[in-house]
């Protein structure tokens, strides 16, 4: 019940923005066919931006434990050329929520989750949503 709360009040105060803001690079990056490799990961991490928590982001080799395609070499590569492109400007708009959040006691939570969204931001590709446990 608090998680649909949470999820509910983050929806409102933020994670509508900030999904939309994943979906449209998503859509971005479909479109350029030199994209089609970030944007799967900017949906997936789009729908964890509506709806975080009771869900946490992790590295695709931590759980399954080898690597892939994005978890090796061409992931670290693909990541830098992610946060050059867009990486920044979506990680600099978790940040203002999470300024923004942090005004007051009851956005505290939000403010780290938008943190925690910033810094997957910088580095999305490797990286899988997963139910917390």
């Amino acid at each position: 019940m608090f998680r649909f709360l949470f999820n509910l009040l983050w929806f409102v105060l933020g994670g509508l923005v900030m999904g939309l803001g994943w979906w449209f690079a998503g859509l971005l990056c479909a479109i350029s066919v030199v994209g089609l490799p970030w944007a799967r990961s900017c949906f997936v991490i789009g729908n964890f931006s509506f709806w975080p928590f009771g869900q946490e982001a992790i590295s695709r080799q931590a759980l399954t434990g080898r690597r892939d395609w994005g978890t090796g070499p061409l992931g670290s590569v693909g990541n830098v050329i992610w946060f050059l492109v867009a990486g920044w400007w979506l990680a600099v708009g978790h940040l203002a929520s999470a300024l923004a959040c942090f005004l007051t006691v009851v956005g505290i939570p939000f403010g780290l989750q938008h943190i925690k969204l910033a810094l997957i931001a910088l580095a999305p590709i490797g990286m899988t949503v997963v139910p917390k446990r």
